[in-house]
């Protein structure tokens, strides 16, 4: 393991979720959504009204201070608390949850609609090669530049471009909405709890054969306050993040 690798997540790390009511067994999602969440309570009841029929949303709170967990309980999902801080540390956090066959990953903060992952998940449901697993991306196509600022345009460019060339994947965007079987996404053993977790996704999943496809998605500005895209000191922190997994993991 290289010497800066971030520690290995616990299969089911500090995460805490709210018991199910005495006599009350929700039955089983035919999909579950992980949905990251720090300080999300503007977005998460229309976020949460498009998530498809049948469907779990687990909401990962990773330290909200704006009663983002009561709002996303008060429509349906289920609560994970993350105290540790990181986009990698809430998507582990929520796909140790999961139960479902197939687990979806989407940003909560109302720039993605969760009726557009059914496509990738159809894509996931129809297998890969020879019996490989499929990871299903979106593909973000933008509603305005507001949406997706040049600085967020050009550093995802750049990586996608990287990806490429070190992995042969012939990928446009490396978004936040994506789909795959549960099993399978354990198996990748993924480590980064920071925003290189997606990255590390694609990489491992390739390197094990896995078919990886991509799906135009329609891109919102978000609501509320950016964390990343929005601002170049978060933009480039994600870019550092992705870069040092380039590096790290072989392809």
């Amino acid at each position: 393991m290289p010497p800066n690798w971030p520690r290995r997540l616990p299969t089911a790390p500090s995460a805490r979720i709210a018991p199910t009511a005495p006599g009350r067994q929700a039955p089983a999602a035919a999909v579950d959504v992980v949905l990251p969440c720090l300080d999300e309570a503007g977005a998460l009841p229309g976020v949460l009204a498009g998530l498809p029929g049948g469907w779990r949303a687990v909401v990962v709170d990773n330290g909200s201070q704006d009663g983002s967990a009561d709002v996303a309980r008060s429509h349906g999902a289920t609560v994970i608390a993350e105290p540790l801080r990181g986009f990698g540390a809430a998507c582990a956090a929520g796909l140790a949850a999961a139960t479902a066959p197939v687990v979806a990953f989407c940003d909560a903060d109302g720039s993605l609609d969760l009726g557009e992952l059914a496509a990738l998940v159809d894509d996931v449901r129809s297998g890969g090669r020879a019996g490989y697993p499929v990871l299903a991306l979106g593909r973000r196509r933008a509603v305005s530049m507001r949406a997706w600022p040049p600085h967020a345009r050009l550093g995802n460019a750049v990586l996608a471009g990287q990806l490429r060339r070190r992995a042969g994947v012939q990928l446009h965007d490396l978004g936040p909405m994506r789909a795959a079987p549960r099993q399978a996404l354990f198996d990748l053993n993924l480590r980064d709890h920071r925003f290189g977790y997606p990255l590390e996704m694609v990489l491992r999943a390739a390197a094990g054969g896995w078919l990886i496809t991509e799906r135009d998605v329609t891109y919102r500005p978000r609501i509320g306050r950016s964390k990343v895209t929005g601002t170049v000191r978060g933009t480039l922190a994600a870019v550092r993040d992705m870069r040092r997994v380039l590096a790290e993991v072989d392809c």
